[in-house]
């Protein structure tokens, strides 16, 4: 591996040297010096027609930031004033998340408990520094592209180019900051929820989990908040867009990394360690199992590191987005300021929303379920979502009208607090949706139950993708149906105020999605808990420790009640996959929804301001245009094989050693070195996965912008909406097989038996659907248009200097690589029989 991993290197290396050497002839000659005022649009066309052209570019690179303080709101407080204060709610963000963070730690946990969470936390960290160190290789590559672009084609100031480099160095670090922050207090969650769960009492086995979910939450979105004011108010009004950039940028690399590794990795050990179940007879989450740490761990790396990575990298890019929008697009630099200082305050006005709507809904699941005998697990989480929607949306028109009572024709301020509610209420709509198809109560997952009992597992399967499919058209439909809403809005006065109007409309119901943060961050974050909380249970073997029940009731109080505590878990492991299941759409759709606000960055340059001779190349009657389509598509299907072809390799070569290597006779509990050796042949191939498909996806983005800007319009059109049906199907159809088997489990009490065994092979296929390849396709779009943006203008900047058949070979050589590695990312993958 090091040795090939070397050669890839040297000739990654070699290419963007070539570009390097090219670029600095260039600069050399003092070609930029004499370019004019000739627009991006013309070098589109140059590219297009075979002809040099010169332009001046620098995309988001050269936004400025207009002055906050020449506005003032409410009376008399000036814009930045405004925003200054909005830091004090986001020190109350991050203090909300701490305390909980605090409570969490301090709350008790027997030591056989405390241990295996412990063990999990020392594995969860040693996957995460390897993926640190791999982040930051990745790194060099994006780096080297920006100082080849910034510093060598658009002769930005090196002051400038060093912050781009940093912010997406500061970018990075949040994405894995708060990855970092979610496993170590899941990590605590889960061992307190086992142990809570022994009183029998169904209340705290939810309210831990939420409460952990909750702190991340907080966390999370109060240091993207932090970080983006921080750039607003005290980064000069020229530098911001750097800023913000490299910002976007870097957090799009750390969370397309952990994103996708961590659902590699995480189903490689899932698959292990579930299978096991047919092929020795054994319990879920036997000790003697050496697949199951590992299976705790990927419950982390792939629920929990992967998705707080994803949900900051999402919430930034969102906001970098519109910031690009309103700078570009806004014609008036007080109508800018206006809109920028409203989009920010919302944003504040939202983690309050959603720290009020969890402290009412918590009092009053307390007083409801607090010392009841029996809880549907499902039903406060769904108040808590729904509460926190409809404060969100009653907040938006409040504060829009407090703000904006006098934009445009003074009815603007509810048009645009209109637009984002629609987005607000598909935060709480598609989660519903979710639920028909995914719950334990729905109908859809209760046919595959049905399915399998005469049919078993090929029935199981076959009833699975109908529930997938049928959830793409139902929630497809909702999200069109919610963007048309905002862009039947957005015609009734949006256009006085910018150009596009429909595009900001989209945008701002990207930016409604994400309305409800915190809380989507919580209920995703649950799901991890409450399964790691049952294999806590049965790895500590708390029911064999000699004297258990006196100490439990001499130290805590507590008469245990071992098989109620295991039922109890069990049941809200199936709530935690239904919501885990409910926050996939909604960041897949703000994904979608967002990146046409980012595409919209290159069109505008492309179009030179959206001049109608230009604006004919966005038409399947451009060649270019409709092929970029298709190769879009092409994409979308190739990385989810890939990404199931990383799990499949991967968990065969765990199934081949936990076979070899599992004792069920003279052994209590797995040795901790096959435990580790599971641990490592994951990481092994989630690294090696990771690795081809970045790499083809960062060569295939040069290759498309190289062949011609149209083109590559398409291409990121397309991988929007064909990853935005894949993803919503794969989802849903892994969360149905998954609830299908908890039904066997929970409700029928038929482990070990054939119906058990054909639902666990539907799980095991749907692993890979709900947790690797659907979830990775979020990230992958963002982090394909974001560095999309920099490709194109590379692209664009070198057929001004060099010509345009220059760009072309150079799109040749970067295709031939990126195949390379589609190459690579199956045959050099594959499962090979006879391997160590």
């Amino acid at each position: 591996m090091n040795r090939k991993f070397a050669g890839v290197v040297g000739t990654l290396v070699f290419v963007l040297s070539l570009l390097a050497l090219l670029a600095t002839r260039g600069a050399a000659q003092g070609v930029a010096d004499k370019r004019t005022d000739s627009t991006i649009a013309a070098a589109a066309t140059g590219v297009a027609q075979g002809v040099p052209v010169e332009h001046k570019a620098g995309g988001e690179a050269n936004l400025i930031i207009p002055d906050l303080s020449q506005v003032s709101f409410l009376g008399g407080i000036h814009g930045r004033s405004l925003l200054l204060g909005g830091l004090v709610i986001c020190a109350l963000g991050l203090l909300f998340g701490l305390v909980f963070y605090s409570q969490l730690k301090r709350m008790p946990v027997h030591e056989s408990m405390r241990e295996v969470s412990e063990l999990i936390y020392e594995t969860c960290k040693t996957y995460l520094i390897t993926q640190g160190k791999f982040i930051l290789i990745l790194e060099v590559f994006i780096g080297f592209v920006i100082l080849l672009y910034f510093g060598f084609l658009v002769h930005l100031s090196w002051m400038k180019v060093a912050i781009i480099l940093f912010f997406s160095l500061v970018g990075i670090a949040g994405s894995y900051g708060v990855a970092w922050f979610g496993i170590r207090i899941n990590t605590f969650a889960n061992s307190r929820t086992a142990f809570a769960s022994l009183r029998g009492k169904p209340y705290p086995c939810y309210s831990i989990p939420l409460k952990a979910g909750m702190s991340i939450g907080m966390l999370l979105i109060s240091v993207e908040l932090v970080i983006m004011l921080f750039i607003l108010l005290f980064i000069p009004g020229d530098y911001a867009g750097p800023c913000f950039i490299g910002f976007a940028i870097g957090e799009s690399l750390g969370a397309a990394a952990l994103r996708i590794a961590g659902g590699i990795f995480t189903k490689i050990a899932d698959i292990g360690a579930d299978l096991m179940k047919i092929v020795f007879n054994v319990k879920e989450d036997d000790p003697r199992n050496p697949g199951v740490i590992a299976d705790c761990t990927g419950d982390n790396a792939g629920d929990s590191v992967g998705p707080s990575a994803d949900g900051f990298e999402t919430y930034g890019v969102t906001g970098v987005a519109l910031i690009s929008f309103i700078v570009l697009a806004v014609r008036e630099p007080s109508v800018q300021v206006q809109l920028l200082v409203w989009i920010f305050v919302m944003r504040i006005m939202m983690v309050v929303a959603s720290g009020l709507s969890y402290l009412i809904n918590e009092a009053v699941a307390k007083a409801r379920y607090g010392n009841a005998d029996e809880m549907n697990y499902e039903s406060p989480l769904t108040s808590l979502v729904w509460l926190t929607s409809l404060l969100s949306v009653a907040l938006t028109y409040l504060v829009s009208y407090l703000l904006l009572p006098d934009l445009g024709d003074g009815s603007l301020w509810w048009k645009l607090s209109t637009v984002i509610t629609c987005g607000t209420l598909a935060g709480a709509i598609i989660p519903e949706l979710v639920k028909v198809f995914t719950s334990t109560e729905s109908r859809h997952v209760r046919e595959i139950v049905t399915s399998s009992r005469e049919g078993g597992a090929s029935l199981n399967i076959l009833s699975g993708l109908v529930a997938g499919n049928f959830s793409a058209y139902w929630i497809g439909m909702a999200i069109m149906s919610l963007m048309a809403i905002g862009y039947l809005v957005s015609t009734t006065g949006f256009g006085t105020l910018m150009i596009a109007p429909a595009v900001f409309a989209f945008g701002l119901v990207a930016f409604g999605f994400l309305g409800m943060g915190p809380v989507t961050i919580a209920v995703d974050s649950y799901g991890p808990v409450t399964d790691n909380a049952q294999s806590i249970f049965e790895l500590s073997q708390i029911e064999q420790v000699p004297g258990i029940k006196q100490q439990l009731k001499t130290e805590y109080g507590i008469d245990p009640q071992f098989e109620r505590a295991k039922d109890l878990l069990e049941a809200n492991d199936g709530a935690g996959n239904t919501f885990k299941a409910t926050a996939k759409p909604v960041l897949i759709g703000t994904a979608v929804v967002g990146a046409t606000t980012m595409i919209f960055s290159i069109i505008l340059g492309l179009t030179h301001g959206l001049q109608p001779e230009y604006i004919a190349n966005l038409s399947i009657l451009h060649p270019p245009f409709l092929l970029g389509l298709i190769a879009g598509g092409a994409m979308i299907y190739w990385f989810t094989g890939a990404s199931t072809q990383a799990v499949t390799t991967g968990a065969y070569r765990a199934v081949e050693f936990i076979k070899a290597n599992i004792n069920l006779e003279s052994s209590a509990k797995a040795s901790v070195a096959d435990s580790k050796k599971v641990v490592e042949i994951c990481t092994k191939y989630a690294q090696q996965g990771m690795f081809n498909i970045f790499l083809t996806v960062f060569f295939a983005t040069l290759a498309f912008a190289f062949i011609e800007p149209y083109f590559f319009i398409g291409y990121l059109i397309s991988i929007a909406l064909f990853g935005l049906f894949q993803a919503i199907f794969m989802a849903n159809a892994g969360g149905a097989w998954d609830n299908a088997k908890k039904i066997v489990e929970v409700e029928l009490k038929q482990k070990g038996t054939p119906l058990h065994a054909a639902t666990v092979v539907g799980d095991t296929v749907g692993d890979p659907f709900k947790d690797t390849s659907s979830v990775a396709l979020n990230p992958i779009i963002k982090f394909t248009t974001l560095f999309g943006l920099l490709a194109v203008e590379l692209a664009v900047s070198l057929t001004a200097d060099k010509g345009a058949t220059l760009t072309r070979i150079l799109s040749a050589v970067f295709f031939l690589i990126s195949v390379t590695f589609v190459w690579r990312s199956f045959y050099a993958m594959r499962v090979k029989t006879g391997e160590a």
